[in-house]
């Protein structure tokens, strides 16, 4: 851990191209022109990079990430250091650490860091992955958990969750794309957040993790949209908040 005027802000990213750390940079060091939160200094950890096979789905709620600056090319424009490293080794050079790209770090790795990651769903209601799918298809309040890391999947201490607003004219793809903005949003101000502290997942629902979510059920969420639309809209929440609260003490 570091200790100087400075915050030191590693971004855990990948050796590759990739849009959501080139997307933190530049809001990281907007707050540092504009003035508008203490300075920071700014480090990429890289991972390797191992390209996956594109897998077919009927839609895409985030976008390409590969649509970027290479990470390296990135650090050598904004003069950021620029530090590979691996999943079980990763040094620690930093007072935070925010998670951009990255797979399971070891327990090695993860040490004694505070690393920072932004779930795109609302724990305990979505954790695993296709959060924002699974939210949809199993009728829960979009969001994004801001939360510490540690060896388990998307279970580290609860930094924020703030809910995704779900708008009367919203498609599903601008609900997607808000829903994205949001998490890059709070990850930039992950520090403004620390500060406000008081998480409170209470009356959400808690269900395991779960993996990509197959076609035929993604179907079934594209079909479920209006009606989740209605059923979550900025008007209808305040509804659902209180019915779940309401069940919680019947329970």
């Amino acid at each position: 851990m570091m200790s100087s005027q400075l915050t030191t802000i590693g971004i855990i990213t990948y050796d590759f191209q990739h849009l959501k750390t080139e997307q933190l940079v530049t809001g990281l060091l907007l707050r540092n022109r504009l003035g508008a939160s203490r300075e920071v200094e700014i480090k990429l950890f890289a991972l390797p990079f191992s390209p996956r096979p594109e897998r077919e789905v009927l839609f895409k709620h985030r976008p390409d990430q590969s649509a970027a600056a290479v990470t390296r090319d990135l650090a050598r424009a904004y003069n950021i250091e620029f530090i590979p490293c691996t999943y079980n080794e990763m040094p620690d050079l930093a007072d935070y650490y925010l998670i951009a790209g990255a797979g399971i770090l070891s327990p090695a790795a993860i040490g004694r860091k505070k690393i920072v990651n932004a779930h795109p769903g609302i724990i305990p209601a979505a954790r695993g992955l296709d959060a924002f799918k699974w939210s949809i298809f199993h009728g829960v309040p979009l969001g994004i958990t801001l939360h510490f890391v540690d060896a388990d999947v998307d279970s580290g201490d609860v930094i924020a969750i703030v809910e995704t607003p779900v708008l009367p004219e919203d498609d599903i793809f601008t609900l997607a794309r808000r829903h994205y903005e949001l998490e890059i949003e709070m990850l930039v101000d992950f520090r403004a957040l620390l500060q406000v502290g008081g998480a409170d997942s209470k009356g959400y629902p808690e269900r395991p993790a779960r993996m990509r979510m197959p076609r035929a059920l993604e179907k079934d969420m594209l079909e479920r949209f209006e009606t989740y639309k209605e059923e979550f809209s900025v008007a209808s929440l305040s509804r659902w908040r209180q019915h779940r609260v309401d069940t919680a003490r019947v329970g």
